[in-house]
C-alpha cells in the first residue's frame, strides 16, 4: 500500500510543544494517521493515501484546542520502504503477558503466560521468573515482523492478548480483523482455539501472518485473507470470537460486518483507540444488539469486550 508523509510544524511555546504533539497525534489518529515521528518543531505523520482526507485534517487543525498554538503542514508521497526495517535489524526484547489464576466454566485454573519473542532474544526461565513469580508454564510466540503491525510491544496488542487469555478460546473459531503479523490469531490458536481466519488490506501483512503461523506450527489451523471487511460477506455467524485492533473510524465502519460474522452469543474484542472514543464505540455496538461486558485500560489506550 502507498503512504503519504505529512510534516506538521507546530508553532507553540517550548513549554507547550510536547503537549501539543501528544494532542495532535491523538486527533490526527482519528483521521486515519497510523504512525508518528517527533521532529524538532512538530511531528511527521504517515497515512494511507486512500484514507487521507485533507478537508478532515483541516477541520481538525482549525479546532486545535490550544489557544495561541497553530499547526501548519506539508504533504509528500512517502518513500516506499520497509516500515519495520529498524525493528528487523535490532529485534525486540521479549514481552511477557502473565496469566493469572481464574475460574473458567466453574473450575479454577492457572492461565498460561504468553511470551512474545523475535527468535533471536529467547528469554531463559530465570529471566522469565524475574518478571513474575511463581510463573505458570509459558506459551512462546515467535514473531518475525516484515512491514506489518503487531509484535506485542503496543499497549493495544497486550490488552487484546490478556483478553484472549481470560476468554480461554479452547475449541472455538476465531476471526482476526486487520491481522497484521497474525499475532492475535496465533496466540488464540496456541491457547487452544480450533481455527482462526484473519484478513488484512495489506498484502505484506497477509503474507507475513501466514509466515508467522508456519513458524509457530499453527498454519494448518490458520487462514490469512487479503482484503477489507468485505471479505466477510461470505461468512455468516461463523465465529465464536471476533477481534479487531484497528483505528476507531474503521471499527465504527466495519462493526456491522463483524456482528454478522459472529455467532449469536459470540464475543467481540476491540482495541486500537483512546479512552475518549469508548462511549462512541459502545453506542455503535449496542445499536447492533451487543452487550458491553468490560473495558481494559493501559495508559490512554482502551480495549472493549462485548457479548452477543
Amino acid at each position: 500500500m502507498k503512504y503519504l508523509e505529512v510534516n506538521f510544524e507546530i508553532n507553540a511555546p517550548e513549554a507547550l510543544l510536547q503537549d501539543a504533539r501528544d494532542v495532535l497525534s491523538a486527533m490526527a489518529g482519528e483521521a486515519g494517521f497510523e504512525t508518528f515521528e517527533e521532529t524538532d518543531d512538530g511531528l511527521k505523520g504517515y497515512v494511507q493515501q486512500e484514507l487521507f482526507s485533507q478537508p478532515a485534517l483541516d477541520e481538525i487543525l482549525h479546532n486545535f484546542p490550544f489557544e495561541g498554538v497553530t499547526v501548519s503542514y506539508t504533504v509528500n508521497e512517502a518513500e516506499d520502504r520497509d516500515w519495520n526495517e529498524q525493528w528487523e535489524l535490532e529485534g525486540f526484547e521479549p514481552i511477557v503477558i502473565r496469566g493469572e489464576r481464574k475460574e473458567v466454566r466453574g473450575e479454577k485454573i492457572d492461565l498460561p503466560t504468553i511470551v512474545i519473542h523475535d527468535g533471536r532474544h529467547l528469554p531463559s526461565e530465570a529471566e522469565l521468573s524475574s518478571h513474575h513469580s511463581p510463573l505458570p508454564s509459558p506459551l512462546y510466540i515467535e514473531i518475525d515482523a516484515h512491514m506489518a503491525f503487531g509484535t506485542g510491544t503496543h499497549e493495544t496488542t497486550r490488552m487484546m492478548l490478556a483478553a484472549l487469555l481470560d476468554l480461554q478460546p479452547s475449541g472455538l473459531r476465531v476471526l482476526d480483523c486487520g491481522c497484521g503479523t497474525g499475532i492475535l490469531g496465533i496466540a488464540a490458536l496456541k491457547i487452544g482455539a480450533a481455527a482462526c481466519t484473519g484478513y488484512d488490506i495489506d498484502q505484506w501483512s497477509a503474507d507475513n501472518a501466514r509466515h508467522n503461523a508456519v513458524i509457530n506450527r499453527v498454519d494448518q489451523r490458520f487462514e490469512a485473507l487479503l482484503g477489507d471487511a468485505s471479505v466477510l460477506d461470505g461468512f455468516h455467524e461463523e465465529f465464536d470470537i471476533v477481534m479487531a485492533n484497528i483505528n476507531r473510524n474503521i471499527l465504527l465502519s466495519d462493526m456491522p460486518s463483524f456482528r454478522k460474522a459472529m455467532k449469536s452469543e459470540g464475543t467481540l474484542l476491540l482495541s486500537g483507540f483512546y479512552e475518549s472514543d469508548v462511549e462512541l464505540l459502545k453506542a455503535k455496538a449496542e445499536s447492533l444488539g451487543l452487550r458491553w461486558k468490560q473495558t481494559r485500560n493501559d495508559g490512554e489506550w482502551c480495549c472493549l469486550e462485548f457479548k452477543g
